[in-house]
Formats: structure tokens, sequence, C-alpha cells
């Protein structure tokens, strides 16, 4: 089927949609909006002038679709080349403006989404027969069916078909893509277990059939400049093999165009490398490896098939399966024919004798009959043999693959595990380290606190120091000058003891009054230099860093016998004794002990 015969389907279902009435009649206006779409979705230029002029006999009224083809294919279909747009854009056009009209509500409420529905819509057209309305007749339906349920790893059911058609004897000659959507939707051609693998194998089917995918499967590929192996996804069509990173098909890496003097070869195993073969192009050799032999065999054969596809011409390997099942049915028709118009005179003229020639022919007739018989057994029985290896190939492909997520969902589970584990170890590293932030800004507090405290006992010990330096100076000045006195007042006794002459009573008396009061004078400096020293000795006193509190003499008694006090203890002890001081009010008169060190 060419490109226009395609293209034509999908374009009658978007003129059937416009027909309201049903009369095989669409509007002119009508007919203008749907080739702007068309010249649009096949990308080519639109020409608004001559549908007018194609019509422009016709102005008033509806316009047939037979006086719309020839427009069609003149200006539309002729113009349109493969290639240069995409195919499902345009039948995804034309599936909008049908469905809006023909699909129900229940179909996509059923087991077919919108997008599956538009799947099995373009797979109908393909497998449908060439006559109008458009219809799929049984075994091209069996085969869908069966490559749906090849792809879920199901077994097909065919009496459920057989079901439908015995009840309704219309559906025998074909079934139209509604009355198809409508029974598969509703679970009644196939046994869906899940409707996510439903819609997976229509997926799967849609890209073989509908975008020409030949094989698709991973490979390593050997490098053209780095030479290091690389794992990618394989896409192989007709005329080309597209790679790409992974197979959702978002980065593509590469295309080997496949041309008639390309050539797929096997390689021996050489740099570690096992089931490796080649594709040999005029530009440049791939070297690829397959995981099994198994695989490469598959891949050689794929390959050699779409070598032979771009020999004869063809871009489609499921178009011409199509045509070859069609060429049986037609050969089987045709034999079938044969025999039934051959039975009736042979049934006629047995009771006679026939002549012995027309014997043989019809034993030559017979036996090339049942040939012919024979032979579509054989046929029938190989299809049945490459649909069981096809169904087991994918039952291994689904068991690896499952087997695969399966291994995959227990990394994902190990990773999300070692991952909520490192999170929580660095929750309590920061936890720790904000703690060690805090300590260190602690310490630095109490370091700095103490350096403060013991600057400023540095600076009153300092103080100290100088005051108890003057305090000296100024006791050796009044020791110095009480010695001068004293020396000075026993020189003068001396001197009027040796140089007057016996003095009265009266005189006596004076000098007597005058020595009581030198000793007097003597006393009170005595006195003031014990209170000197006392203070001095106050001052003298050390002070403990950051004590605040008022210092008390110190008592001999020490609960601790034979040990001293630590810090704590000491500080505790200091603020015990200061509290009943500060009660009774404090008292600056020197006691014994300070008097006794004083003197």
């Amino acid at each position: 089927m060419d490109l226009q015969s395609e293209l034509l389907k999908s374009i009658w279902y978007a003129f059937t949609s416009l027909d309201v009435e049903q009369s095989g009649k669409v509007s002119k206006s009508q007919l203008k909006v749907l080739s702007h779409n068309l010249y649009t979705a096949l990308n080519i230029p639109h020409d608004p002038v001559a549908l007018e002029e194609h019509f422009k006999d016709n102005n008033n009224g509806p316009v047939s679709n037979q006086g719309y083809m020839p427009y069609l294919n003149k200006y539309i279909l002729a113009k349109a080349t493969e290639g240069t747009f995409s195919k499902e854009t345009f039948d995804e056009l034309c599936w909008t403006l049908t469905s809006k009209k023909n699909c129900k509500p229940s179909i996509q409420q059923g087991l077919c989404s919108q997008k599956d529905c538009f799947k099995l819509f373009c797979l109908f057209n393909l497998l449908s027969e060439d006559r109008y309305p458009l219809v799929i007749i049984q075994p091209e339906l069996e085969y869908l069916l069966k490559k749906i349920s090849s792809a879920m790893s199901l077994e097909w059911d065919g009496t459920l078909l057989e079901e439908i058609l015995s009840q309704n004897a219309a559906l025998q000659d074909g079934m139209s893509v509604w009355e198809f959507l409508e029974h598969l939707s509703a679970g009644q051609l196939l046994h869906v277990e899940r409707k996510e693998a439903f819609s997976l194998a229509v997926d799967d089917v849609f890209m073989e059939m509908y975008h020409n995918i030949i094989k698709k499967g991973y490979l390593l590929k050997k490098g053209h400049v780095r030479r290091n192996w690389q794992e990618r996804w394989f896409v192989l069509k007709p005329n080309s093999v597209i790679y790409y990173v992974n197979e959702d098909l978002k980065e593509k890496k590469g295309e080997i165009l496949l041309e008639e003097s390309s050539v797929v070869e096997n390689l021996p195993d050489k740099e570690g490398r096992r089931c490796l073969f080649c594709v040999t192009t005029p530009v440049r050799t791939y070297e690829m490896s397959a995981s099994n032999v198994k695989q490469r065999i598959d891949w050689v054969q794929a390959m050699q098939t779409a070598l032979r596809l771009r020999a004869e011409g063809k871009s489609s390997l499921h178009q011409e399966l199509k045509l070859s099942r069609r060429k049986q049915r037609e050969t089987l028709q045709i034999s079938q024919s044969n025999q039934s118009s051959h039975s009736e005179p042979i049934a006629v003229e047995a009771p006679q004798h026939s002549p012995p020639e027309q014997q043989g022919e019809t034993e030559n007739l017979e036996q090339h009959i049942e040939c012919i018989i024979q032979k579509q057994r054989e046929v029938e029985a190989k299809r049945k043999e490459e649909e069981k290896r096809e169904r087991e190939k994918q039952q291994a492909v689904q068991r690896d693959l499952e087997r695969q997520l399966e291994e995959a969902k227990e990394a994902k589970e190990k990773m999300t595990a070692t991952l909520t584990q490192m999170e929580k170890e660095v929750q309590q590293q920061k936890k720790r380290i904000h703690e060690l932030e805090l300590t260190q800004v602690k310490l630095e507090e109490a370091l700095n606190a103490q350096i403060h405290a013991r600057l400023e006992e540095d600076r009153i010990r300092q103080e100290l120091e100088r005051q108890l330096a003057e305090e000296q100076k100024k006791l050796a000045e009044l020791v110095l000058h009480q010695s001068q006195l004293l020396t000075l007042a026993v020189r003068s006794q001396e001197d009027s003891y040796t140089t007057t002459p016996p003095i009265s009573q009266q005189t006596e008396e004076s000098s007597q009054h005058n020595t009581e009061r030198e000793l007097v004078n003597q006393v009170t400096t005595t006195q003031m230099l014990k209170h000197w020293t006392i203070q001095l000795n106050r001052l003298m006193k050390p002070i403990t860093p950051g004590d605040k509190v008022e210092h008390l003499p110190v008592k001999p008694t020490c609960p601790r016998q034979g040990q001293a006090l630590t810090s704590t203890e000491f500080i505790a002890k200091v603020q015990t004794g200061i509290s009943p001081e500060k009660g009774n009010g404090y008292n600056p008169s020197p006691t014994q002990e300070e008097e006794e060190q004083g003197s």
C-alpha cells in the first residue's frame, strides 16, 4: 500500500466526521478548514485559491466527496512526500476530528485510554482492508490481538472473538474501528489483568508496527574515536539503525544508515568481549557486542531482513507481511473455490463410468488441492511455531526485565537506607559541631574573663606594691625621725645634767614634767606606728582572681587536716564566713593577732 492510500484512510475518517447528515456531502467552508489543516500537517505549501477555482461553478450548497476527491488527489496527496512530515501528527489530526463525533465516552472509561484509542486507531488503519467503509476482517483482527497478547506475555484466547462473531453475524464480514474499540475496551476481546500492562503492550505493538521498528534493545558499541565500549539502546528500522543513551529515546547518540552495499557479519571474540558482530557501511565499520549468542543471532537476522527490505525498495516489514497474508488467503480461497466447483461434476458423473482421462485429471486436481492444503497447513504450523518462539522470547525478556526491576528496586531501597543513615550521621555531626562551637565560645569567654581578672590582679598588686613602698618609705622616715628625737632628748638630758648646777625643787618638778611629756609623745608615736603596720599588712594580703567579696582574716583551723582546700570549697567557706560578718557590721579595729604581727 502506497503513501497516498495510507493518508486517504485517515482523511476519510475526517471527511465523514464533517458529514453530519450522513448524506456524503460536506459544505465548502468545512472543506476549506479541513484542507488548510491537511496542508499544515503534511508540511506542503497552502494554495487558498485552488479550492475556490476547483468549485467555482458550485458556490451554493454542499460539495460531495466525489467532487472533493479530484482536488484532494491533485493539490494535497500528490504533493505529500514521505519523510517531509510526521505521519503520526497527521493521523492524530484526523483522529481528533473523528473521535469527537464517533468515539463514545464508555470507550475511554473502560480498558482503553485516550492515547491507547489513538494508537489502536492507527493500527486498525494499517491492517484494514482497502475498501470503504473501512473494516478489519477476522484474520487481521486475530493477528493484532495475538500481537497485543504476546506483548503482555499472555496466551490469546480466541473463544472471545468467536462468541462475538457468533452473536452478531454482521461482524463476520468485517468490524469497524468504533466497534473494535468498544468491544476491546469492554474486555470482550482480550483477558487483561492490569490496565497498565495493556497500555504498555499497545505501545510496544504501536512502535513495532506503526513506526516500522524491526528490533530494539541494548547492545555494547565500540567507540570510533576513544575505542571504548559503551552500552547503547539500539532501534532497528528498514533504512537505519539509531542508537540512544537509554530506552527513553531522549538523547540520540548516532545513526547507522543502511545501504545496499552494507554488510552484517559475525566477528570472533577479542579484547575480552564475546558475541561480537559488525555492520560495514561505505563510511565506516560499527562493532557491537550482544549479551549472548541468541541475541547476536536475532540481531544479525533482523539487520539482514532490514537490508533485504532496503534492497527490494520496501519501507515496512509489516506491510510486506500483510500483503503476504492477503496472498495466502486469496490462494486458499481460489483453491477452495476450485475444489467446490470440481466436486459437483465429479459427484454427478460418479454413477456414470467416466473415461480414464477424466479420472486422471480429477486425481491430479485432487492431489494438487491436497498439496496446496498441505502447504497451507505447513505454513500455518510454521507461523504458530514462530509465534510460540516469539511468545517464549517475550516471556523471557519480561522475566529478565522483572528481575532487573526487582534488582533496581532493591538497590534503590538500599541506597535510600544508606542515604537516610548518612543524613542522620550528618545531622548528628552538625549537632556535635554546634555544641563544640558553643563550648568553644563559652571557653573563650571564660578565658577572656580569666585574662581580665589576671590583668586586674596584676594591676592591683602593682598598686599595692607601690603603696607598700610608700608606706615603708614613710615608716623608715618616721623611725629615723623618732631615733633623732630620742637622740636629741638623751643628749639634752645629758647636757642638762653636766652643765647645770644642782637645782631647786621647782626646777626638778619642771624637768620631770618635760620628761613625762616626751614619754607620752613616744607612746603616741609607737601606737601610730603599730596602726600603720596593721594597715600595711592588710594591703599586702593577696586577692584571688575574680573574687569580689570582702576578705576576712584567715582562721588557723582547717576542716581538712593535712590537705589544701579546693577553689570551690575555699570560695564556699569564705562566702559562709562573710554572711554573719555583714549582718553584725565590719569592725576595722585590729585583732590581737594583727597587733602581735605589727609589734
